[in-house]
């Protein structure tokens, strides 16, 4: 028996199936997180949370130039995080649904919550 297995041990076909399924849609979600692994992008999503913005008010907000908050609303378009819409001239971003507020808000409380500790 190896050491690094449990007693009850047995390898099992199908007891595991529903499971491997999932993996897929999982590894589509790691995609998510590794974008909320940015600083930044996360300020971004919470300032959008807050209100539909343009990226020259993002930058402003954000203390950063308009090319380096137009490539992080690159990244955050590509995985369906943010929208826009254009009027005129102008480029208005906003978030694509709740959701992403959801885990923002559920992290944040959680870091707060750590710091009684």
């Amino acid at each position: 028996m190896r050491e690094d297995c449990c007693d009850s041990f047995t390898p099992s076909g199908n007891r595991f199936t529903n499971i491997k399924k999932e993996l897929p849609e999982i590894e589509s979600l790691a995609e998510i997180f590794k974008v909320l692994g940015d600083e930044t992008r996360v300020k971004i999503l919470y300032i959008l949370s807050q209100n539909e913005l343009c990226v020259c008010d993002i930058a402003d907000i954000l203390g950063m130039n308009m090319p380096a908050i137009s490539n992080h609303l690159r990244i955050l378009r590509a995985l369906r995080l943010v929208s826009y819409k254009r009027d005129g001239r102008s480029v208005y971003y906003t978030l694509n649904d709740k959701h992403i507020v959801d885990l923002i808000t559920i992290a944040r409380a959680h870091f707060l919550d750590e710091e009684d500790y």
